[in-house]
């Protein structure tokens, strides 16, 4: 077995760790920087194992699917789950931009206390995928810094918003 291409994404906050943690777990805060120039839509957010997030991501007159099934739910240390594309009615389906796109992706995302910092990593790997899918994948890696990275900007701007507020 050939081992799977991994898409790593690793970014420093300037924020406690309990706090990134909640803009990936609170609906509210989550909207604000995931899907970066698309409006985000979460039509559902059970954090905890076997539970959904169901996402929509309005753009152009369209929308984008994403169907998500959590594994794994650590606070504030470690979330895991499957990444899907979806239909409208939540059924994992094909990407309609690129077919060959994995239908599922593993999903890795640790929170590390690092001084009155926190550093986060994410990672994809193709998850039951076909060799098309994986091939796809791997030659999207080079790319898929643009849209996280796009995110992670905006999430540097929410955690600064959120720390100056009052408490």
């Amino acid at each position: 077995m050939t081992e799977l291409p991994e898409y790593v994404l690793t970014r420093k906050f300037n924020a406690p760790r309990d706090l990134v943690w909640k803009t990936w777990t609170d609906p509210d805060l989550l909207a604000r920087w995931y899907g970066p120039g698309v409006e985000t839509v979460i039509h559902q957010l059970d954090v905890k194992p076997g539970g959904l997030w169901l996402n929509e991501m309005r753009m152009g007159g369209g929308s984008h699917y994403q169907r998500v099934e959590y594994l794994e739910v650590s606070e504030p240390d470690r979330l895991v789950w499957l990444h899907c594309v979806s239909d409208a009615d939540w059924n994992v389906s094909a990407n309609p931009m690129m077919p060959d796109w994995p239908r599922t992706l593993m999903t890795t995302v640790t929170f590390s206390d690092d001084g009155e910092n926190t550093e986060l990593q994410l990672t994809w790997v193709p998850h039951e995928a076909t060799d098309a899918e994986i091939a796809c994948f791997a030659k999207a890696i080079s790319s898929l810094d643009q849209g996280w990275g796009k995110g992670m900007e905006m999430l540097t701007e929410l955690l600064a918003e959120l720390q100056k507020e009052p408490a």
